[in-house]
């Protein structure tokens, strides 16, 4: 009898280390046979990888076709990117699809910033003197899907991390009820937002 009830809990055991296995796979650094064409930012959009980690990963060897080259885990859970998509649609629709990129970017230099939570989901959620920091939160826009440009746009983000003018907020002139985010140091403009640190 206690030998079954040995090999139950070891049974139960080797489960649960399995399933946590199998349920971060996703997480866990891969490989990715190279295409004719393929470059280095063209892979790090395409996966959400920042282009330093990847070259880093790969010590910035020549990319030839049909060869393998491991890819980092990405810095933003699958989760956190689909949630940044859904804002990015709800904040930048009929927006250029630089200025949707921009918007995630916003974001991730928010979640670097020693200003801001130190996640995308709390920098988005965030709530400053009573008021959430991202207009689709209060309203509920951010509960619908994301389209694919948005998905698009978050990888293309998450590429560049490290990169940039470092953009923690945005707005739209024509719309926004605050002076002192006008007061802020303009990084760049696309489409109807202005951007700035």
């Amino acid at each position: 009898m206690k030998k079954l009830k040995k090999l139950i809990v070891a049974a139960g055991l080797m489960l649960s280390i399995s399933a946590f296995t199998l349920t971060n796979q996703t997480e866990a650094a891969t490989t990715h046979k190279i295409q004719y064409g393929e470059t280095y930012w063209k892979i790090a959009k395409g996966f959400g990888i920042p282009i330093t980690s990847l070259m880093n990963t790969n010590n910035s060897k020549p990319l030839i076709a049909g060869h393998y080259m491991t890819l980092p885990n990405s810095p933003i859970s699958a989760a956190e990117k689909e949630l940044l998509a859904r804002l990015v649609r709800a904040e930048a629709v009929g927006e250029p699809y630089a200025g949707k990129v921009a918007v995630a970017v916003v974001v991730l230099n928010r979640v670097k910033s020693d200003q801001f939570p130190n996640s995308v989901s709390e920098v988005i959620y965030q709530i400053s003197n009573g008021y959430y920091a991202f207009t689709p939160v209060a309203n509920g826009q951010i509960n619908q899907p994301a389209d694919v440009q948005s998905k698009r746009a978050v990888n293309e983000a998450i590429a560049l991390m490290g990169k940039g003018n470092g953009s923690l907020f945005f707005y739209n002139p024509a719309t926004a009820t605050s002076n002192w985010v006008a007061s802020r140091e303009v990084t760049l403009r696309i489409g109807n937002h202005v951007f700035a640190k």
